[in-house]
This record gives structure tokens, C-alpha cells and sequence, in this order.
């Protein structure tokens, strides 16, 4: 009976705060645990620490989670939908709510008091927070459990701090420089306030960590694709490489997800089915959204779909660049995603009943990974490794099913075959927060086409300033060793 006292109270204050005061943990384990006792039960309950990480899990779509009751506070998803407008490939063509209105007026990202630049950093050091409470637990960064199931929920803690650094370093930083301090790090939650750490610590540590969790979590059988499993973590040190540069090793490990990691490629009926079930062949990580949740008005659908009853619906409408729809060919299936009049995602992102602001409970799923993401940076990573065949190879094996003659690939080399790829990564991914990786990868320039409502017409090169989030203004008031952005 104790274990199912102390079991909701636990995660509940561990998910809540991001201080690491130790004055909220309490020493009565029939109301609060301590770090101690939660090493203790590692041992002797497993399914404690595995409650805590599914805990974890939980912040990436729950609403508030960056520490705001704003209506684009919502986990991973909400940041998904502000990357992908940076990117330019997402429009704001109607504006009721304002709940976008400054961001894409490019207002926020050269504001450190503006909630969105808390919300992102709030939202990843949480994460940070709550997964150094279960890595200690298990024994520290450099522990290797001894207990099967806790080597899983070791890997599991590990790729999801580094998944949180990760997408810091992409918010927070204009640029890959190693040697420019971009972030603080916490790797115990015994820290009290840190300095800038430079790039290459972030990214040493980011690395690392995936590259535990790739050899931890060998073998693990997931329950649900909520968890992350090996080919998750390849994925996400996939991404980290091609963000270094490291094209090679990118390569290598995206290959090694292709091959073996038992996904199938999005067929062209799924590519216009909706976007909605996480038990599609195609997806690696996502979350079954069921009544349980509790999502309804604030959450990712709500904002991107007219067939749910929220912010889309009600007219703030969020559409694909008038550019980047233009550059889909006629035949291309894709193209069928978008209304032709009004660019909305009528036939990509959508609720199967199809009834104008029906859903009021979100039961449709979240997407954070799907296999066609690493057929194109295979191709990205190869091609720039100088591994053109590769290239053109895993290029027209994502692109059977989409246009009706791949051929034209065959002659595409260096700067040309790059651009093709960029644009097909553009293409098949939009709206689902990879647009702005791949912007910073390619170091490119976006030019916003005009059916933009604000800085229409506008050129944006990727390390602009507007492009990346600030230190939020209570980071700096709290933290005496940070007082300048990056």
C-alpha cells in the first residue's frame, strides 16, 4: 500500500518543479521520497522508476509543461509548430487569437522577456532535471545497472536528456561553433546554478549519452512507441552527427535504422491518411492519445487541424509557404496533402471523421519520428560524405511511391543533388518540426513566400538572430553566472 502512496505523489513532485532545492523532498515515505530511497527502490521496486520514467514521457505532450498556461504550451509538439515556422515553411495566413501573431513577426526571438523563450527552456530543462533524479538513482552517469529492466530505463533517462540538450543546442544556438558556450550543463540533481558550457561539453555529453542508451537498450522490447528503443536513440544521434557535421557516422547509423529497424516506408494512401495513428508501420516515436490525456482546446491538433474544435477551426490558420508548395510538382502525391486554394494541410493533418472543429477530445496521435526522416538523411549524410550513389540511391527509394519517374535523380550530383534532397526533406516533412534541423543543417536561407501574413516576401539566412530562441529574461535574473545570450 505504501508503494501506491508514494508512487503518484513522487512523480507528481518530480515533473512539477525545475529548482533543485532539496528542502521539497521530504524524508516520510509514506508521503514523499527521497533521492536515497528512490535508489533503494531501483532495486528492490523497478516499477517505480519505470512510473517515473513513463512520467517523464508525459511531459512532451501535457499542456503546461513549460511553465505557462499559454495555449502553445504543450510539450514537444508546441515547439514542433514554432521550428517549423522559423523554417518559413509554415505560413500564418489568418490571424484571430495572436497566439502566433508576434512570433512569426519575428518579435519574440529578439526578446529575452517573452514567454516563448521560457517556454523552451523551461520545457528541456525539465526534462534535463527529471531524467538526472532517475540516472542517479540507477547510479550515476557512469553506471551500468545491473538489473535487466533498469539498464532499459537507464537508456531510456539518457536518451531523453540527450534528446533535451539536443534540441537546446538547435533553439539556442545560430550556429555549430564548438567553441562558443551556448547552454549550461546539469548532469546531477545535486547542481546548483551553472556557466555557459562551450558547444563541444554539450555536444560531448550528447553524444555520449545516446551512445549509452544505443548499447543499453539492445534488445529492449517496448510496450508502447511512447519509449524510446535502440533505433529511436539512433535516430536522435543520427541527427546530433549531421548537426556536427559528422557525416559519415550520420550516415552510418541512419543506414542501420533502414535496414534493420523493421520500419516501412509511408505508403502514398498514408501520406494523405491523416497523419493521426501512431500504429502506422512507418512511425518510430509517438504517443497514443486516448481520453485519459485529457487534451482537448490546448494541444498540436488544435492549432494545425480544421477538424478539431480549437484554434485552426476558429481561424488562426496555419498553412504550407506558397513557395515550398509551388516547388511539388503536379503529379507529385504530396501535393494532395494541401488545399489548393487555401494551402491548409486539409489532407495530411486531419481527424478520420472529417467534421469541421469535430474532435473536442483528442484522440488523435502525436508523430515525433518516422522512418522516411532517415531515408533522406542517409541521402543528405552520404551525399556530403561524397557517397553520391548512396545518395541518389536512398533519395528515389523514398520518392517511389510519391512521384511518378525517380529517374531524374541519376543526374543529379554535388550542389544540385544537395538542393533536391533538401527540398524533398522540406516536402515530405512538413509540419512535423524537421524543417528547421534541416535549415540549420544546409545552412540555408529562407525566403518567405507571400502568402505569409507577416515578413512576407522576406530572406532570412539561417544564423540570424531571429532564427533562435533567448535566454529567457528569468534565466538571467536567476542564474548569476548567465548574463548575455548567445
Amino acid at each position: 500500500m505504501k508503494n501506491k502512496i508514494i508512487y503518484p505523489v513522487f512523480i507528481a513532485l518530480l515533473l512539477l518543479g525545475t529548482s533543485c532545492d532539496k528542502e521539497y523532498l521530504e524524508t516520510e515515505p509514506t508521503q514523499f521520497i527521497t533521492q536515497e530511497q528512490l535508489q533503494e527502490a531501483s532495486t528492490n521496486n523497478p516499477d517505480l522508476l519505470r512510473g517515473t520514467v513513463s512520467g517523464i514521457y508525459s511531459l512532451m505532450f501535457e499542456t503546461g509543461t513549460g511553465g505557462t498556461t499559454g495555449h502553445n504550451d504543450f510539450g514537444q509538439k508546441g515547439c514542433d509548430i514554432w521550428s517549423d515556422m522559423l523554417s518559413g515553411d509554415m505560413a500564418l495566413s489568418t490571424n484571430t487569437y495572436n497566439w502566433y501573431r508576434n512570433f512569426c513577426d519575428y518579435q519574440v526571438t529578439i526578446d529575452l522577456t517573452r514567454n516563448e523563450n521560457y517556454v523552451v527552456w523551461r520545457y528541456y530543462y525539465r526534462i534535463i532535471r527529471s531524467t538526472n533524479i532517475v540516472i542517479s538513482a540507477l547510479g550515476g552517469n557512469d553506471a551500468v545497472p545491473v538489473n535487466q529492466d533498469n539498464q532499459y530505463l537507464m537508456g531510456q533517462a539518457k536518451a531523453l536528456r540527450a534528446y533535451a540538450y539536443f534540441y537546446l543546442t538547435q533553439f539556442e544556438a545560430n550556429d555549430y561553433n564548438p567553441s562558443q558556450p551556448i547552454l549550461p550543463i546539469y548532469t546531477s540533481p545535486e547542481q546548483q546554478a551553472q556557466e555557459k558550457s562551450p558547444a563541444s561539453d554539450v555536444y560531448a555529453l550528447i553524444v555520449k549519452d545516446l551512445t549509452d542508451a544505443v548499447g543499453l537498450l539492445d534488445g529492449f522490447t517496448r510496450v508502447t512507441k511512447t519509449e524510446i528503443n535502440k533505433y529511436v536513440a539512433e535516430g536522435l544521434l543520427s541527427y546530433v552527427y549531421a548537426a556536427m557535421g559528422n557525416n559519415a557516422d550520420a550516415a552510418t547509423l541512419s543506414a542501420d535504422i533502414i535496414n534493420n529497424g523493421g520500419f516501412s516506408v509511408t505508403t502514398a494512401s498514408q501520406l494523405t491518411g491523416g497523419f493521426n495513428d501512431v500504429n502506422t508501420a512507418s512511425w518510430m516515436w509517438g504517443v497514443d492519445l486516448t481520453p485519459n490525456q485529457g487534451l482537448d482546446l490546448i494541444s498540436w491538433w488544435g492549432q494545425m487541424d480544421v477538424f478539431t474544435y480549437s484554434y485552426a477551426w476558429a481561424g488562426d490558420r496555419k498553412v504550407i509557404d506558397l513557395n515550398l508548395y509551388n516547388a511539388i510538382p503536379a503529379g507529385d502525391v504530396r501535393k494532395a496533402q494541401f488545399s489548393a486554394s487555401s494551402k491548409l494541410p486539409l489532407n495530411k493533418f486531419y481527424h478520420p471523421d472529417r467534421v469541421a472543429g469535430g474532435q473536442r477530445i483528442i484522440t488523435t496521435d502525436y508523430i515525433y519520428m518516422r522512418v522516411d526522416e532517415f531515408y533522406l538523411l542517409n541521402a543528405e549524410t552520404a551525399a556530403k560524405s561524397g557517397d553520391e550513389l548512396t545518395a541518389q540511391n536512398s533519395l528515389k527509394a523514398l520518392l517511389l511511391n510519391r512521384v511518378a519517374d525517380v529517374s531524374y535523380i541519376d543526374a543529379l550530383t554535388g550542389q544540385a543533388l544537395l538542393d533536391e534532397i533538401y527540398l524533398q526533406t522540406r516536402i515530405e516533412l512538413w509540419g512535423e518540426g524537421k524543417s528547421y534541423l534541416a535549415m540549420k543543417r544546409n545552412r540555408a536561407t529562407i525566403n518567405r513566400g507571400t502568402n505569409h501574413l507577416f515578413q512576407a516576401g522576406v530572406a532570412v539566412p539561417y544564423n540570424d538572430d531571429r532564427l533562435s530562441f533567448e535566454i529567457p529574461q528569468a534565466e538571467i535574473q536567476n542564474n548569476p553566472y548567465i548574463n548575455d545570450q548567445n
